[in-house]
């Protein structure tokens, strides 16, 4: 019995996006990346050291990911001060929300043609 060639699967599905669809975006793929970024759809704004706890991370971890998040548009941050704090508040940017959305949309068209395999 022969496996199914799953890799013919996945270039028809991309392949049947549309240019824009079928752009994979690796900066959103990434775990800690990702994890801002749904957790800021759904919990704006949230501080870095509620996003660190969130995902278990160090101070330097999740500065860099959020950062990389900042530099593409994806996301906003308001540095202010509490009391004598630091505090840095992070919203998603209507830029990131449409690049979480095309994300999510690319996994379910690969979940959907998975499933039907």
């Amino acid at each position: 019995m022969r496996a199914p060639d799953t890799g013919k699967t996945m270039h028809r599905l991309v392949a049947r996006g549309g240019a824009e669809d079928s752009k994979f975006d690796r900066l959103v793929y990434e775990r800690v990346r990702l994890g801002i970024m749904s957790a800021l759809a759904v919990n704006e704004p949230l501080t870095f050291n509620e996003l660190k706890g969130l995902f278990e991370v160090s101070d330097g971890n999740l500065s860099a990911h959020a950062r990389k998040l900042e530099e593409a548009g994806y996301i906003a941050c308001e540095k202010s001060f509490a009391g004598r704090r630091p505090k840095s508040e992070y919203r998603l940017t209507a830029a990131g929300r449409q690049a979480l959305n095309r994300y999510l949309d690319h996994i379910e068209a690969v979940i959907k043609a998975t499933r039907r395999s």
